[in-house]
């Protein structure tokens, strides 16, 4: 674009940008502090942490990893990866954070820090201090994101395993800069802490995958254009890359008899939709197109950043006109190191076309309630996005401010300062005022994640609550008694009752589940079961030795039904107000 050919030579040359001082990360680190806490606070107070479903079911995976008949790592599940929850169970261990949900918050919060620092330090290797707290703020004060820092949901984790990884990336190609000798010294210092943040993210979310293979790709070609291809340190840093998705797959296949059980399995996202579509062609709008799939998914993503207003379609203008910087910088640093590893900064944008493709053929629809069919479902995948947009964000802000710089030109360099003074600092209120409304927008419109959030909740919340209340009467009269019950579906129900997962015989624990579904009433006391699942069908097949006690249904949520066991020694407390 003609334009971009304005863009002065000190636009993103760290060489006039000082390096970040110890008081400087402190400062940071202090001022983000403050932002989650007060996000975690208001999060408490509107007892949030547990809104999303997911959240509560990335809970109960992370406590039955001990807290089951069967202990281990089988507990972990075919479908989610691995290694949230692995984060969660010290936390979740402790069994009043793990019933309040608490027991996210301490390592969510730890998570959105790193992301942060992360975001900042990739900023200042290439802008100012000023822009660098201009795309800091825009990434750290973002509503959503402090919302799901205080819930058990992976996005904190995820977003802080990308900025790393590409913050890594670019150190790892700026050290090429050195002298070949040195140059492989030096990037052998970033590359393992590389390759374990990509097998982290392997670990955490699917995308992770398509970015370790990525940024691997992007190394190796680096190196054999060096013909350093074949190091022995990047061989070994590839074999443990490869190794986090195939332990994955062999794990599927130890536990649940099928290396790609998280594929094709029973609670995979394809077998989900197959649930949850009701035979509809197409299930979704984006399904097998992936232009309408890009289209919704940067829709979630816009409407997860920015305030549907005059200031937030300012910012995303701003946003897309950095991003022109950046591909404008990368055209003029030809053939250098400093190329690529500024070009490496344009893997924050992986997101939008990987979720082109899961849209439209990983069975994971984006729903917003502005298109059909008006409701909200997985929203909150459009915040992988928001790092790229803070960046550019900030680069286009260190572009103004060099613009600026370069306007009025003097022969003495003091009066040139004086002149430009001024104008630097409307503009610099000027973009403070335009974070700090997109930010102040953004909460009275209702932040879209948190919005789903809550209407996830509002579906579900008080069933839960009646359901659980039940349980727990009938436990206060047994403290002893079995519960058999499907947890997948509502897994808050044992912890607000009071329970133990060991004080139930659930799906998790697969064999004892089992054979108790071949005879109820012999194996349980109490019997809570949900139209369609495996317990309803046990009942219906084993009817022999039950006593319903009651039924119970809401809007939008299957029936469910509860019995006690005549041949336990709970029945005779229970059975003379029964209905018969």
């Amino acid at each position: 674009m003609p334009f971009l050919n304005t863009i002065p030579p000190r636009a993103l040359d760290r060489t006039t940008a000082p390096p970040v001082s110890p008081r400087e990360r402190w400062l940071v680190l202090a001022a983000l502090t403050l932002a989650s806490m007060a996000a975690i606070v208001v999060s408490a107070r509107h007892h949030a942490w547990l809104f999303y479903g997911d959240a509560e079911a990335h809970l109960h995976i992370a406590r039955r990893i001990f807290d089951s008949h069967r202990p281990g790592l089988s507990q972990l599940g075919s479908v989610w990866l691995p290694l949230p929850h692995l984060l969660l169970a010290p936390f979740a261990a402790i069994t009043p954070w793990w019933r309040s949900g608490f027991a996210a918050v301490l390592p969510s919060a730890l998570c959105y820090l790193a992301a942060a620092l992360g975001l900042y330090r990739l900023a200042r290797i290439w802008i100012h201090p000023l822009p660098a707290l201009f795309a800091l703020a825009f990434f750290a004060l973002n509503p959503n994101l402090l919302y799901l820092q205080t819930t058990a949901m992976t996005e904190p984790l995820f977003l802080a395993e990308l900025v790393w990884s590409v913050l890594l990336l670019v150190r790892w190609h700026s050290s090429l800069d050195d002298p070949p000798a040195a140059c492989l010294r030096i990037g052998a210092l970033h590359l393992w802490p590389l390759t374990l943040t990509l097998i982290a993210a392997a670990w955490t979310r699917y995308d992770g995958w398509i970015l370790g293979f990525g940024i691997w790709l992007w190394m190796a070609l680096a190196l054999h254009r060096r013909r350093a291809l074949f190091q022995r340190r990047f061989i070994l840093a590839s074999f443990a890359l490869l190794a986090a998705p195939l332990l994955w797959m062999l794990y599927n296949a130890i536990y649940f008899g099928d290396g790609l059980d998280f594929m094709r399995g029973p609670y995979s996202a394809a077998a989900i939709e197959a649930r949850t579509s009701h035979g509809m062609v197409p299930p979704h709008p984006g399904w097998h197109n992936p232009w309408i799939s890009a289209l919704f998914f940067w829709h979630a993503s816009t409407g997860d950043a920015f305030a549907r207003s005059f200031v937030g379609w300012l910012l995303l203008l701003l946003s897309l006109f950095g991003l022109f910087v950046v591909l404008r910088m990368v055209r003029r640093a030809r053939n250098t190191p400093r190329r690529a590893a500024l070009a490496a900064t344009l893997l924050l944008w992986f997101p939008l076309p990987f979720y082109a493709y899961s849209v439209a053929w990983g069975s994971v629809p984006i729903f917003l309630p502005d298109w059909w069919p008006h409701s909200f479902y997985n929203t909150r995948y459009g915040m992988e996005m928001l790092p790229a947009f803070a960046f550019t964000l900030g680069v286009a802000a260190d572009w103004l401010l060099a613009r600026l710089a370069e306007a009025r030109p003097s022969s003495h360099p003091s009066a040139q300062l004086r002149a430009v003074a001024p104008q630097t600092g409307t503009l610099v209120a000027a973009m403070a005022c335009l974070f700090l409304a997109n930010t102040g927008q953004m909460i009275a419109q209702h932040p879209l994640v948190y919005v789903e959030a809550t209407r996830n909740f509002a579906a579900r919340g008080a069933y839960t609550q009646t359901l659980a209340a039940a349980l727990a009467r009938l436990h206060a009269l047994d403290p002893d008694a079995l519960t058999l019950v499907e947890t997948s579906d509502f897994p808050s129900i044992i912890p607000l009752a009071g329970l133990t997962y060991r004080q139930t015989l659930n799906e998790s624990d697969y064999l004892y589940f089992r054979a108790a579904l071949a005879a109820p009433a012999s194996h349980v006391a109490i019997i809570l079961a949900f139209d369609g699942d495996a317990v309803a069908d046990a009942v219906r097949a084993h009817p022999q030795d039950l006593r319903l006690l009651a039924r119970f249904a809401a809007p939008g949520q299957p029936d469910s039904a509860l019995y006690v066991s005549t041949l336990s020694p709970l029945a005779h407390a229970v059975l003379s107000t029964a209905p018969r």
